[in-house]
């Protein structure tokens, strides 16, 4: 007898696959384990915000999401395949982006060199070409004619708009590899507050943008990005998600940990560094 799965309701679509999914990830770092069997799950078109106190592996989970850093236990997919190794090691099925807190961008490089840097390091495009990609995304981001800047002569708010604009940089001879998630490491942290809603403003609209990006994790501290950029949010503390739920949710939870968090309240289950 051939067993058959039963069909599904017709009033119940199937269920998506995630983009992403971590199970059991841990990460420890000498004696402090910063993750600590790690179960996260990223859909397409999603915007996720992974917050939580300093120190509780917030940017560490986005590095091994990246292929940038192993995990110590635990198994990573993208896209329903399991990554192995790093992601030096294999290509993932849908491309990847990250943007760093710090915008990581090359001193003594320009701003032309700096978002063009993996065609230029990689690629054989003409520089004339390569030129007209990087100007094409630096418009994306809404900077103009500023190649030939270099990034001390840079606002902290262009910093971090170069760095978008060098996160979805891709090469036009393999599309395959346009990102389709970024990764935000903080992209609004040191910055003032109308330099911040540009950011975050950007970050939606990137997110809009076909064939930019449309599934985003976003790391912040910050109240007004956290309610301007996030969908879905993921609050971790001593290395576990303690509670996950809609961005309008915060301010009506029960939970203990995300009421401390939000109202800035030193007591409660979450200690004050010392």
């Amino acid at each position: 007898m051939t067993n058959h799965q039963p069909p599904i309701p017709e009033d119940q679509p199937p269920k998506k696959e995630p983009l992403i999914k971590l199970i059991g990830i841990s990460k420890t770092f000498g004696k402090n384990k910063v993750l600590d069997n790690v179960d996260l799950e990223i859909y397409q078109g999603e915007a996720v915000g992974i917050i939580g106190p300093s120190g509780t592996g917030k940017s560490t989970i986005l590095r091994i999401i990246a292929g940038l850093l192993a995990p110590d236990t635990g198994e990573i997919y993208i896209q329903g395949k399991k990554r192995r190794g790093l992601i030096e090691d294999g290509a993932d099925p849908v491309g990847i982006g990250m943007v760093f807190q710090q915008a990581a961008l090359f001193d003594s490089l320009n701003v032309d060199e700096n978002v063009g840097f993996s065609l230029y390091e990689n690629t054989r495009l003409k520089r004339s070409r390569i030129k007209e990609l990087v100007k094409d995304k630096l418009a994306v981001v809404g900077l103009g004619n500023i190649g030939n800047l270099y990034p001390a002569e840079l606002s902290g708010g262009m910093k971090k708009r170069v760095s978008f604009a060098r996160a979805i940089m891709s090469n036009p001879d393999k599309p395959e590899d346009t990102p389709e998630v970024l990764l935000y490491d903080e992209p609004t942290a040191g910055l003032d507050p109308i330099a911040s809603t540009v950011i975050e403003d950007l970050i939606r609209n990137l997110q809009c943008q076909q064939g930019i990006c449309s599934t985003y994790c976003i790391v912040t501290h910050q109240d007004s990005t956290i309610r301007r950029t996030a969908d879905r949010l993921v609050f971790l503390h001593q290395g576990k998600v303690k509670w996950q739920g809609k961005v309008n949710e915060i301010d009506n939870t029960e939970d203990i940990h995300i009421r401390q968090f939000v109202s800035g309240s030193v007591e409660g289950p979450i200690k004050v560094a010392s």
